[in-house]
């Protein structure tokens, strides 16, 4: 576990924010919007470091969600983190967003998935055995090609007749931050499965406002 505070970005699933110090979840916000990622980004995380009474340069190290997910959102999630990792000259952590779900999952004794929206008519899932580790690569697919184990994540309220009996469960940004050191390091490439629909804006825009860190570029 790593002693001060950790700060969990992901924007794989809506926009989640959350601060974590010392092992224990702090502070945390979420955005079901699926637009104007880049500014109410900006917003949670200034947000979220005001409920907690801290600043950045109070940051030891932060922890992205890479996904899978939609191509621009997650991309703004992703360069928002580790733009502020290395203007900080902090340690930052990718990890896979359907992980970070199953960490909400509490006292399950068998098998299960973790799925979310993948439009298109489509999931994206994983799946994890007995002790909450992910047995194999995320995936994409139609919801009738999910394993047929007990499913838990917002996947499950978008196609409620096929995971019936399963849970509708939102990830927890601030259960994140805290449990950072029990998910595996997957890097910082954002995991997309499929190729994007759109191509990112190339307006240059601030994701941190006020507190006078600018991001670059996205591209």
């Amino acid at each position: 576990m790593t002693n001060g505070w950790t700060l969990a970005i992901d924007t794989a699933t809506g926009i989640n924010v959350g601060l974590a110090k010392n092992g224990e979840a702090v502070a945390s916000a979420r955005e079901e919007s699926t637009r104007k990622h880049v500014e109410l980004t900006q917003q949670l995380v200034n947000q979220t470091l005001d409920q907690a009474g801290i600043e950045f340069k109070d940051l030891s190290q932060v922890a992205v969600g890479v996904g899978p997910g939609p191509f621009t959102g997650l991309r703004v999630g992703i360069v928002t983190g580790t733009t502020i990792a290395s203007m900080l000259k902090i340690p930052v952590r990718g990890v896979c967003t359907l992980d970070a779900i199953s960490l909400g999952v509490e006292g399950t004794q068998d098998r299960f998935v973790v799925v979310t929206d993948a439009r298109r008519k489509e999931i994206y899932w994983a799946s994890y055995d007995r002790q909450g580790k992910r047995d194999g690569e995320p995936q994409v697919s139609i919801p009738e090609e999910v394993e047929q184990v007990p499913a838990y994540g917002p996947g499950v309220s978008v196609y409620p007749t096929i995971f019936t009996g399963g849970k509708d469960l939102q990830l927890d940004a601030g259960l994140l931050a805290a449990r950072l050191e029990l998910l595996p390091d997957v890097g910082l490439s954002p995991i997309y499965l499929r190729k994007p629909d759109a191509k990112l804006p190339a307006t240059r825009k601030s994701t941190l406002g006020h507190r006078r860190i600018t991001l670059p570029e996205i591209k």
